[in-house]
């Protein structure tokens, strides 16, 4: 497994792999174009965000985006991951373990980020379990939220 940094070369299949994700794990449909474009938007600027990727064997096999948030609680930044994706022939094989030890690895290294966070669809289960046996927590918070475009998102029939 090689894991790096996504470049705006990967944008389509980055883009591919979440319209995927949405369907796979909220059945919902979402607009590959606003989906690209969104993904182009932050492999241009990092202050949107920062994906990676594994490959295994020159494929792309799995991919996440981390943002970032300020918490003045804490002098420093909190990394969120989203947009976890693994595609099929790789499920099951660690290619989220890796990420997410790459990911701690960074942010053990890094003075001014405190640790990582994420958000999981209450229905996804199995996800649910892989981050608890990863040590991940959900005792603190829930997410709540509110989109002015929320009724675009509607699951698939």
């Amino acid at each position: 497994m090689i894991i790096r940094k996504a470049t705006k070369h990967d944008a389509t299949v980055l883009a591919r792999n979440q319209v995927q994700m949405a369907l796979e794990s909220e059945n919902i449909i979402l607009d590959y174009q606003t989906v690209k474009k969104g993904t182009e938007a932050y492999l241009a600027d990092d202050n949107k965000g920062t994906a990676y990727i594994v490959e295994i064997d020159g494929e792309i096999a799995g991919s996440l985006l981390v943002t970032r948030e300020w918490s003045d609680w804490r002098n420093a930044w909190i990394w969120w991951i989203q947009s976890v994706y693994t595609t099929l022939p790789y499920r099951r094989k660690g290619v989220y373990k890796a990420l997410y030890s790459h990911l701690q690895e960074l942010v053990r290294r890094s003075d001014d980020v405190i640790g990582i966070r994420l958000y999981v669809a209450k229905n996804n289960a199995l996800a649910r379990e892989m981050y608890r046996h990863l040590g991940m927590t959900d005792e603190h918070y829930t997410t709540y939220e509110w989109l002015k475009d929320s009724d675009t998102f509607k699951p698939a029939e």
